[in-house]
């Protein structure tokens, strides 16, 4: 019955990781225990490090586990744009995919009165700090395009026009390579009223 019971326990705890099911969960739980015990140990190894030793940049906010990040240590960074992102990963996003050279402020989250979620709990006066250290030309705004998005984007550019600092979104609508059918309604609304002019020359 001990047994059954810490099986149940690596179980449960498996499904605390997004888009982890019941099932999904069991299938994890068995194959470490009956292929690959010492890539199991080495998980729970590691895992528990980087949870003791891997905190937010006193500077940005992005998960690190120096006090300051290496984005933020590195000289060669564009200070006059800052780009505020929500979530860690989605500076790991940018950093992969786009030739963005400056720096970042990361939020945690986006404003959700109704959760309890309110600009304290984002760092907004970090946020404040940052935008008066930094003294950056442009913030670009790179927010989800949800209700709360939207909302954290436009208190973030009032913050930005106090200052005088101009403000950018992030384009969204169709994906490369996307056809209309298949784009749900909200992107193609939000892609069709952000349209750009094409030049016929």
């Amino acid at each position: 019955m001990a047994d059954k019971s810490l099986l149940d326990a690596l179980i449960e705890s498996l499904r605390c990781l997004p888009g982890i099911g019941p099932k999904s969960a069991q299938r994890m739980a068995f194959h470490i225990l009956q292929r690959d015990r010492a890539g199991g140990a080495k998980l729970a190894a590691i895992l528990g490090e980087a949870v003791q030793s891997i905190g937010h940049c006193r500077t940005c906010r992005t998960l690190t586990e120096d006090e300051e990040c290496s984005l933020c240590r590195n000289p060669d960074r564009d200070d006059k744009l800052l780009c505020v992102v929500e979530n860690p990963s989605d500076v790991v996003a940018l950093e992969q995919a786009t030739g963005f050279r400056g720096r970042y402020f990361v939020l945690g989250g986006r404003l959700s009165p109704l959760d309890g979620v309110g600009p304290a709990e984002l760092g907004i006066d970090q946020l404040r700090n940052r935008l008066d250290t930094l003294q950056p030309d442009e913030v670009i705004l790179a927010m989800t395009t949800t209700v709360e998005g939207e909302a954290t984007a436009h208190y973030i550019g009032e913050l930005a026009a106090e200052r005088g600092i101009a403000t950018s979104r992030i384009a969204h609508g169709v994906p490369l390579g996307g056809e209309l059918e298949y784009v749900d309604g909200g992107t193609l609304a939000h892609a069709f009223a952000g349209r750009r002019r094409v030049n016929a020359d």
